[in-house]
């Protein structure tokens, strides 16, 4: 099949799609540049976050989740998508070129670009209620398709997770640097992008599996008990910036079919970006057969929870390069 170039409008919608993506603090870290022989992904390494993720590997996590949701995006509009990733040996920050065709989507990819709509990162607590093996076995499978995998934790390992991720935590409770930067991407003034208290609930308490916390929280957790949340560890058996586009990829392709679901979900990254606690969870998880790339929390929301605010997006005129 031929390949060809959707219109400018058709790119725009898609990006606006794109942007919607989940990334670490919300900074939204990508940059976009339509040619005439596809449409160019390169990281926005301006906004990388030196003391949350000092090896940048949230970032291009974060710019590979960017990638599915624009191919998901593209695909709803009845272009289908391949990828060539990382083409550029001389500019690292060249993460992928997507190339179209005109194709009609799948059942799957409709049904994710409604989700993209609909997803929201849900810090809260969830409710005991289990989350059915057919769901996880949903989740697994489209992870597969882009060369991930998925671990759930098991409630009797999820001590190896919880001490990882407390050390994380009590680290940079002391770090000025990690404190100066939430400081910057949280709180109530946040426009187009970070993360707004109205998202942020306040800190667990001790005892519990902490998530990060943010600025000045103000989302009202209305389950007074336990996180029934279930963990899943996100793996790749290779750990270079392809792996990590493509680890983003999977995570964006999880999230969306768990929203899908009906599912509450909520990613976290705290402890990967500690040299020590990383190799704890890759040992004690994943038995140093896969690199951690991501956490997620998945679970049940209450039904009585108001419903998450958008979280902010910068515009798409922003992040294209024309």
């Amino acid at each position: 099949m031929l390949s060809a170039i959707p219109d400018r409008e058709t790119i725009d919608i898609a990006l606006g799609l794109a942007v919607r993506a989940p990334s670490v603090h919300n900074t939204q870290p990508w940059r976009w540049r339509p040619t005439a022989t596809g449409i160019q992904l390169f990281a926005d390494t301006g906004r990388h976050l030196t003391a949350t993720d000092p090896f940048q590997r949230s970032l291009i996590i974060s710019c590979g989740a960017a990638l599915h949701h624009l191919r998901i995006g593209l695909a709803a509009l009845n272009w289908s998508t391949s990828v060539d990733y990382c083409p550029d040996p001389t500019d690292p920050s060249h993460l992928a070129t997507v190339h179209t065709t005109r194709q009609r989507p799948s059942d799957t990819q409709i049904e994710q670009a409604a989700a993209i709509l609909l997803r929201r990162t849900d810090r809260r607590r969830y409710l005991t209620q289990p989350v059915p093996a057919g769901h996880i076995r949903s989740l697994a499978g489209r992870v597969s398709a882009f060369g991930a995998a998925v671990r759930q934790v098991p409630d009797l390992l999820l001590p190896h997770l919880a001490d990882p991720m407390r050390r994380a935590a009590t680290l940079h409770t002391t770090d000025r640097d990690y404190q100066a930067e939430i400081a910057r991407w949280s709180g109530p003034d946040r426009a187009t992008d970070g993360v707004p208290s109205r998202n942020a609930p306040a800190p667990r308490r001790v005892g519990e599996i902490p998530v990060r916390s943010f600025a000045q929280p103000t989302l009202i957790d209305t389950i007074d008990q336990p996180d029934g949340a279930q963990w899943l560890v996100v793996g790749t058996p290779r750990d270079d910036r392809r792996a990590q586009v493509r680890a983003g990829e999977a995570i964006s392709a999880l999230l969306l079919t768990a929203t899908g679901l009906g599912l509450a979900t909520s990613l976290q990254t705290e402890p990967l970006g500690v040299l020590d606690a990383r190799q704890e969870i890759r040992t004690r998880l994943l038995h140093d057969c896969a690199y951690p790339q991501a956490m997620v929390r998945v679970g049940w929301s209450a039904g009585h929870a108001a419903p998450l605010a958008e979280t902010p997006r910068r515009p798409v005129q922003e992040v294209l390069e024309v």
